[in-house]
């Protein structure tokens, strides 16, 4: 697309694959980094992902398969990172292509364990990215969804809206409305968080706590995660926009939330080990918890009860009928 140029998904999961079937309405060819040669050749011998959103078909015959990311990377001119958090860095510092003029636009949705860092801020220090080639994704909108042909929303963030406008045309589809934003960090950072707030939700309906105590629970992650959010990104946004609120809503409630599923494990009283290894699927608020509380220790210091409770619980080895005794009398 003119502007953009040729367009490439680097990752595989259930996002990448939603992301792709957008994609693919609106550019005449695609290129797609899958790790594994041998899912490749699945791909192509089914036309649609062997493992993720199964039942979406792809025309392959429209789309360059790399298994080798420098391949990929060096043919595209924008590329859309749909790693899972805690693989990204894994798989983003094997670039050795110059990313100087690409496009990046990260649907991570999650943060980069061990730097602490979001990852259009990572591209920016590793790469040296200047902020107008860097765009991110924001919800709410699971990838299920989009496989099914629900309606659904995108925020597209860039401080250049321009290029946020082509991106949007980009994935344009009857079945897609899109919405741009200014607020790159807010975004990004309201993703973590909201799958961190997910899993707390998770834990509340494992508990069986009940409907209000979890409308309470929500009420208060709010105005917890706007706290954080202002205070490492100051500027003027509206909490209650759907890249902030409206994320934080779907991902606390729908039954695609892993991170609410993974929660809701833990609640009923499986361990924090068997909770992960059950889950066919990376819940990245278990990450995101660690990570996030890591920065407001060191740099924000911003009252965020929940997030604590939710760190005691995952790498405390507090019960969660303990850990909420100590945030519920806080809720107002």
């Amino acid at each position: 697309m003119e502007g953009l140029g040729k367009i490439a998904v680097i990752g595989a999961g259930s996002w990448a694959t939603a992301l792709a079937k957008l994609l693919m309405l609106n550019n005449d060819r695609i290129g797609w980094y899958v790790r594994r040669q041998e899912r490749i050749e699945e791909f192509i011998k089914y036309r649609r992902n062997p493992v993720y959103l199964s039942d979406v078909t792809f025309d392959t015959a429209r789309i360059d398969f790399h298994s080798d990311i420098n391949e990929a990377v060096a043919e595209a001119d924008t590329l859309v990172i749909a790693i899972p958090s805690p693989y990204f860095k894994g798989e983003a510092q094997r670039i050795e292509v110059p990313l100087a003029g690409k496009n990046i636009v990260s649907a991570v949705k999650g943060i980069v364990p061990d730097d602490n860092m979001i990852v259009t801020d990572w591209f920016a220090s590793r790469y040296g990215c200047a902020d107008s080639d860097l765009l991110v994704i924001g919800g709410p909108c699971h990838a299920e969804e989009v496989a099914l042909d629900h309606l659904s929303y995108l925020t597209i963030g860039c401080c250049d809206t321009a290029k946020s406008r082509l991106f949007c045309k980009a994935i344009a589809g009857p079945k897609l409305k899109t919405i741009v934003s200014s607020d790159v960090a807010g975004i990004e950072y309201a993703a973590v968080l909201k799958n961190v707030y997910a899993i707390a939700s998770g834990m509340v309906s494992g508990m069986k706590a009940g409907d209000n105590f979890k409308a309470m629970l929500v009420c208060n992650a709010v105005r917890e995660m706007k706290g954080f959010i202002d205070a490492i990104a100051p500027m003027e946004r509206d909490i209650d926009r759907s890249a902030y609120l409206g994320d934080l809503l779907v991902t606390c409630y729908s039954l695609f939330s892993r991170n609410h599923n993974f929660g809701a494990m833990i609640g009923k009283g499986h361990s924090v080990k068997a909770a992960k290894m059950e889950m066919e699927m990376v819940a990245e608020g278990y990450y995101g918890t660690r990570c996030i509380h890591e920065i407001n220790a060191r740099t924000v210091c911003a009252p965020m009860p929940i997030l604590e409770c939710v760190y005691s619980i995952l790498y405390g080895g507090v019960t969660p009928r303990q850990a909420f005794k100590s945030v519920q009398d806080a809720f107002c």
